[in-house]
């Protein structure tokens, strides 16, 4: 199924102006390093998701530009418009909003280069990946780490002060533990559903019997608010000398266990990459016939996990970026269902 059928850039990133068709199966973006092939991703994850997976809409305007605008056509014949010129408004069916309607949302699976780093990346990288595949599918739950996120820069702005009530710092306790514990919920169910295929869907691409699975490490009361706020009650000392909350779910980590081991430093590159692959697989099996975003990964991997990926998203509508160099490969993998696009 095609669901990006054509997009538009204007002042979007280096592009001044971009006009491409894409193909129901798969569509290489071929150019070289600089071109603004990842701009064009970055302009469909946009459209289908209502915000960019670099950076905040000011930084993606065309340098002297004052506005940027992407219209994007789906195979239905619907248009949907972005515009930013300080504020960013979507157009829909003739019907103006400041965010991307729900309804007008599609699952993507995004897989950038640095995914394959993540066993081995920080807790608020791990953090920020299993919180976006979880937005995907829980309406409301970004609104809820939003929510969560603003609470913990006010009560740490508190924190910093030299004088400041009790009473002012708990009404930001109330906030954390409400949005804490859903927060805390959600990625204890993510993870118990990923654990449940995970070493199943490993053992497919690698071809071995190691076991992995993810621990959630949650620094988080395990029961209901009132625990929460009973330990954010414990720690307000420390907090006070610190100048910041020391307890709560934005401390939260998630472990990848090789074989009763912590993965990372335990298991190789190409073992930590099948995990990730794994993972992508997973995410795309939770969704409904997500739009598959490929940012020049082939580079990063061997024969038999590109040719993994390659199978495993053969139905899907999938947009890869390549250079030069790859571009043969590409070709071989995906034969007669690739349309190349030269943009440089």
């Amino acid at each position: 199924m095609r669901v990006v059928k054509e997009i538009r850039l204007e002042n979007f990133r280096c592009h001044k102006s971009y006009r491409r068709e894409f193909e129901e199966g798969v569509t290489e973006i071929l150019g070289e390093n600089g071109c603004g092939k990842t701009s064009v991703l970055e302009a469909i994850y946009l459209m289908l998701r209502g915000k960019s997976f670099r950076a905040v809409d000011r930084e993606i305007v065309r340098r002297n530009s004052l506005f940027y605008r992407v219209e994007m056509f789906r195979e239905n014949g619907e248009k949907i418009t972005a515009r930013y010129d300080g504020r960013k408004k979507f157009r829909v069916k003739d019907r103006e909003t400041a965010r991307l309607p729900a309804q007008e949302k599609y699952p993507v699976v995004l897989f950038l280069p640095e995914d394959l780093h993540l066993v081995s990346s920080s807790p608020a990288r791990k953090r920020k990946f299993f919180d976006e595949m979880i937005a995907q599918r829980l309406d409301g739950f970004s609104k809820t780490v939003s929510r969560y996120e603003k609470a913990l820069r006010q009560r740490n702005e508190l924190l910093k002060k030299e004088m400041f009530l009790r009473k002012e710092v708990f009404a930001w306790d109330m906030l954390l533990a409400k949005y804490g514990v859903e927060i805390r919920k959600e990625r204890m169910r993510v993870v118990r559903e990923i654990n449940s295929l995970l070493t199943e869907t490993y053992r497919g691409i690698a071809e071995n019997d190691d076991k992995v699975f993810i621990e959630y490490e949650s620094f988080t009361a395990e029961s209901d608010e009132s625990e929460y706020l009973k330990c954010l009650e414990l720690d307000f000392q420390r907090d006070s000398l610190t100048g910041h909350t020391n307890f709560g779910v934005h401390r939260d980590d998630f472990d990848f266990i090789f074989n009763g081991k912590v993965a990372d430093g335990n298991a190789s590159r190409g073992e930590t990459r099948s995990m990730v692959i794994a993972l992508k697989f997973i995410e795309a099996g939770m969704l409904r016939e997500p739009v598959i975003l490929l940012d020049d990964v082939f580079s990063e991997l061997d024969e038999s996990r590109r040719r993994a990926l390659v199978e495993n998203f053969r139905k899907n509508q999938v947009v890869l970026t390549s250079t030069g160099r790859w571009h043969q490969h590409v070709v071989h993998l995906y034969a007669e269902h690739t349309l190349c696009l030269q943009l440089c």
